[in-house]
């Protein structure tokens, strides 16, 4: 996904990550989820521990999308099948172009990568983080009493056929 009169934000361009992308992700992440640190009040979020090495098994683990504006990582996303659901996750926008849609499109981008017999698509995120819940019941997820992570609600969203 290259077309950048498609994205939200000028002259970003999508591409599949790669281990060399590793350490810059970590350093976005880091980033990202400081915020949801702040927002959720605990430092007790897996994000914030994860290691350089963390990162690198999940790329082999995940399939992950970075965003780049003039070269910099300035978003990403991954996702995986589990069973008969599209699990997303990581779903990052570095903090200066927090706003102006590029979290909305990257999740658009991640939804339609789901294999076509999925039933579901579910993601996680902070209990408190009302911000990203918004966001993503706009797209149409629903709050799960599933169980959760600490400090996290699960969200989920039928797909229709």
């Amino acid at each position: 996904m290259a077309d950048s009169d498609l994205t939200p934000v000028a002259g970003v361009v999508l591409t599949r990550a790669s281990r060399d992308d590793a350490p810059e992700l970590l350093v976005l992440q880091r980033c990202c989820w400081v915020e949801e640190a702040i927002a959720n009040d605990t430092l007790d979020i897996a994000a914030l521990h994860e290691s350089f090495d963390d990162v690198k098994a999940w790329l082999e683990e995940w399939a992950t999308w970075c965003a780049r504006a003039s070269g910099r990582l300035v978003g990403a996303v991954r996702a995986r099948r589990e069973g008969s659901t599209w699990e997303i996750g990581r779903l990052m926008v570095a903090p200066d172009l927090a706003g102006q849609g590029l979290g909305r499109w990257l999740l658009q981008f991640a939804e339609s990568q789901a294999p076509h017999d999925v039933d579901s698509i579910t993601l996680f995120t902070g209990a408190r983080s009302t911000r990203n819940i918004g966001i993503y019941e706009r797209a149409g997820f629903r709050l799960s009493s599933e169980p959760s992570p600490p400090n996290a609600v699960r969200l989920v969203k039928v797909m229709q056929r």
